[in-house]
């Protein structure tokens, strides 16, 4: 069985271990650390959430206090030196007092933060990743870029509740010339350890419609250096230096410049400044467009001057060359006339002895033509008598040779030499009649005529 003086309580317990710890630690001491939630309470009194991170992961956690008169001095020193207050997601050096109470554990009581030291680590990663975009080629990669003439079509990295980003939109939205210019907005964490990689995955989605857009803007509200540390991170800054799309940045008041506003293709202190720069671009290349045109129409007027003042020369040029031509033409239709007069006399005089003289000579022609003709035919009326006589005697000649041609070939007289015709059926037989034996044929000879019968047939051999 345990002896009762071995058994303490745990108020002895803790109590103990409150004694040796302030024994042990009885100093204060400069710590690292980043401080994650400031956890202010309306007392005034913060306690905060400290740890440490290596490759992303936390390695060491511990929570710490800061009384309110501690976290008003702070604060000031904050306002003064770093231009902004006290954040969360800051590394910071503090000056601590390690504690221990009964109830609450240990912790790590915040005496004092040193400024100065966040600074300089801002300064430190500021130069690191400078050196870094240097070595790859990427400090002047995304300065080098062609800006649009017009930025119509703007991609806009921001917080929808954040100031600067409603200062942006209401310069470009209510500008006196009334340009449009299209915005689509991409929220993103704005400040702390989130800050970097939200933007970063936010210009990843906006390179998936790169042809939608012609800039990319980041844009919010004012701040000093140590809120702004996110914009020295080298991954971050290499996304926006080898970005395809031009990258504007307005991200605050601050005097010194963020490695994310000196590698971006411009920027501006304030997203007001900023959107006026759009504006101005607008309004530059509306000014411009106005002086062509005024150019333009003073070079056209001039033109329309000169061309008047030639058209009227050319007018009394041509007035006066058009009187001189019709008088010219005038006197020649005179002349003309007077020539067309006397030729067509002398056209009408040959032609009428032409006429007469045709006239004549087709009367005396004809004359002739019909002596001719009265001559042949008296000739013809003396030849007609002896002509028809020897027709007649020739004709008579002729009809006796050809009567005695067809009393040659008259049957009868065949019929005497000792030929005879058949015939069947009062047709002269002949190979296309189809006799047979038992027809009745007629033959007729000069002086008789005989009716046979057909008892044979016989073909004769070819």
């Amino acid at each position: 069985m345990i002896e009762q003086s071995n058994i303490f309580s745990l108020k002895q317990v803790v109590s103990s271990i409150r004694k040796t710890i302030e024994e042990r630690y009885q100093k204060t001491y400069w710590v690292k650390a980043e401080m994650h939630k400031l956890n202010q309470f309306g007392s005034g009194h913060c306690f905060p959430e400290l740890l440490e991170k290596q490759d992303g992961k936390i390695v060491a956690q511990i929570s710490g206090s800061i009384w309110k008169h501690n976290f008003d001095r702070i604060n000031q020193r904050f306002l003064t030196i770093a231009k902004e207050p006290l954040k969360e997601d800051t590394t910071l050096l503090l000056n601590v007092k390690i504690v221990f109470h009964e109830t609450y554990g240990m912790s790590l009581q915040i005496l004092d933060i040193d400024p100065n030291y966040s600074l300089g680590e801002l300064q430190r990663e500021r130069l690191q990743t400078l050196e870094k975009l240097k070595k790859n080629n990427l400090l002047n990669k995304n300065q080098s870029l062609e800006f649009p003439l017009l930025p119509k079509n703007i991609a806009v990295i921001s917080a929808e509740s954040s100031k600067g980003y409603s200062d942006f939109m209401q310069v470009l939205q209510r500008n006196q010339y009334g340009y449009q210019i299209s915005t689509h907005l991409f929220s993103a964490y704005l400040q702390g350890d989130n800050a970097a990689n939200s933007i970063i995955s936010q210009l990843k989605i906006i390179s998936e419609n790169i042809s939608k857009y012609d800039a990319v803007v980041i844009v919010r509200g004012g701040g000093g250096e140590v809120g702004l540390s996110c914009y020295n991170n080298y991954s971050l800054c290499a996304e926006i230096a080898s970005f395809p799309l031009p990258i504007l940045t307005g991200i605050g008041h601050s005097t010194n410049l963020t490695v994310a506003e000196m590698i971006a293709y411009r920027n501006a202190i304030t997203p007001t400044e900023l959107a006026e720069t759009l504006i101005h671009a607008f309004r530059t290349f509306d000014l411009e467009l106005t002086g062509i045109f005024s150019k333009i129409q003073n070079q056209v007027m001039a033109y329309l001057k000169a061309e008047k003042i030639d058209l009227s020369h050319t007018i009394e040029k041509f007035d006066s060359s058009t009187i001189k031509r019709i008088t010219f033409e005038k006197n020649e239709l005179k002349a003309l006339k007077v020539k067309i007069n006397a030729s067509t006399k002398f056209v009408f005089f040959q032609e009428k002895q032409f006429m007469t003289n045709t006239i004549q000579s087709i009367n005396e022609g004809s004359r002739r033509l019909i002596k001719t003709r009265f001559s042949e035919i008296d000739t013809i009326v003396h030849k007609l008598p002896n002509l028809i006589r020897i027709n007649l005697n020739n004709s008579k000649v002729q009809l006796n040779h050809l009567d005695q041609k067809l009393n040659i070939l008259s049957p009868v007289n065949i019929l005497k030499r000792g030929y005879s015709i058949s015939t069947f059926n009062g047709k002269t037989l002949n190979k296309n009649q189809q006799i047979k034996v038992g027809d009745v044929i007629v033959t007729q000879t000069y002086d008789s005529k005989y009716e046979s019968e057909i008892i044979k047939i016989k073909q004769n051999e070819n």
